[in-house]
């Protein structure tokens, strides 16, 4: 007590003592040491990913119009071409007569959540085959603008030169093709000939039902829309190829091919998603507008586009035929907006926290 006593009224009187300075143990040492996650370039762009929340609201809601386009329909009791007699017309969540009657003696009648239209087609399949077809067109029209827009810009601006100038001058003469232009072209010209490829090819079934206008802006994209990926995967290889480790894979004897499809093309993978991400809702809008126009899937197949086409026409009597598929096409493309903003900021490097 006298001791604290001391140390209290004079704190720099304190004693020292020397095994406080002797080296620490090993295991006094691993105590002390506080060591980080390992980490690579994909974790962390996924946990900033998961930090985003708009970012994944938006992925949780592309994940539910899946599973409403992709398997739902599988188990709807109605088929999207499917005319019932008696449920013309009806309204969201109303039964037909027939439907009343059935109800009646006991039966199960599935309601018609977003009613029918005037052939007695049940609207909510419609609206969810609707949505697989703009998914699957912006899916596959981002996967040919991807393969066709890399490859290209990665020619391009790996050899740079009187070879980028040509393929440069190229794109620019394709971006002042009008694509409406061209739809319109190919449906005219291909309608004969595909029509008869269906007919005699029984292996084509399944093309001849979504017809020959959803088959000519699978063309126009594949012709057309790639020039702006070209473009950016251009800017990422002009950049790496000036880097240490494509001059060490030349010294090492690699190919150019190899050069381009093992070092380079890598490397800017991150930018080749967030891309391709943005790219699927513009696909997206492109066709529903196209099949509102009238130039898409072909009848009786279901578009969001040929959906509100079809709505105009009872648009004071049954506004809810147009307001469904509008907010469906709203809620696809805002979604994939915003996970691709989300995936833009999670790669970015300046953006690490």
């Amino acid at each position: 007590m006298l001791d604290d006593r001391k140390l209290k009224k004079n704190p720099f009187s304190l004693q020292l003592n020397a095994e406080d300075f002797l080296p620490a143990s090993a295991d006094e040492k691993q105590s002390l040491v506080v060591m980080r996650e390992s980490t690579t370039y994909w974790k962390d762009a996924v946990r900033r990913l998961r930090k985003n929340k708009v970012a994944m609201v938006a992925f949780a809601v592309i994940i539910l119009v899946m599973f409403c386009a992709f398997i739902v329909p599988s188990f709807y009791p109605y088929h999207y071409d499917q005319q019932i007699r008696g449920s013309e017309d009806l309204r969201p969540m109303q039964y037909s007569e027939m439907e009343l009657k059935s109800i009646s003696q006991g039966k199960s009648v599935f309601p018609h959540v977003f009613g029918t239209d005037s052939f007695g087609r049940d609207l909510g399949i419609r609206v969810m085959i609707g949505a697989r077809i703009s998914l699957l067109v912006g899916l596959i029209a981002s996967f040919l603008v991807l393969l066709i827009g890399s490859i290209y810009g990665a020619i391009a601006g790996y050899f740079g030169g009187k070879v980028d100038m040509v393929m440069m001058r190229i794109v620019d003469i394709i971006y002042s093709v009008p694509d409406m232009l061209i739809i319109i072209l190919l449906q005219v010209t291909l309608k004969t000939p595909l029509t008869n490829l269906f007919d005699s090819n029984p292996a084509f079934a399944g093309l001849q039902k979504v017809g020959v206008g959803l088959i000519s802006i699978f063309i126009t994209f594949s012709l057309l829309y790639w020039v702006g990926m070209a473009r950016i995967v251009r800017g990422q290889i002009m950049t790496l190829k000036e880097q240490e480790f494509v001059t060490a894979a030349k010294a090492l004897g690699a190919s150019n091919r190899q050069i381009i499809a093992k070092h380079l093309l890598p490397n800017c993978i991150g930018t080749l998603i967030v891309t391709t991400t943005l790219q699927i809702p513009s696909a997206i809008f492109t066709e529903a507008f196209l099949s509102y126009l009238g130039l898409g899937v072909a009848i009786p197949m279901a578009s969001l586009g040929s959906l509100a086409s079809d709505a105009l026409g009872g648009i004071s009597a049954f506004p809810y035929r147009l307001i469904v598929p509008s907010v469906a096409i709203s809620l696809i493309i805002l979604s994939f907006n915003l996970f691709g903003d989300g995936l833009r900021d999670a790669f970015d490097p300046k953006l690490k926290k």
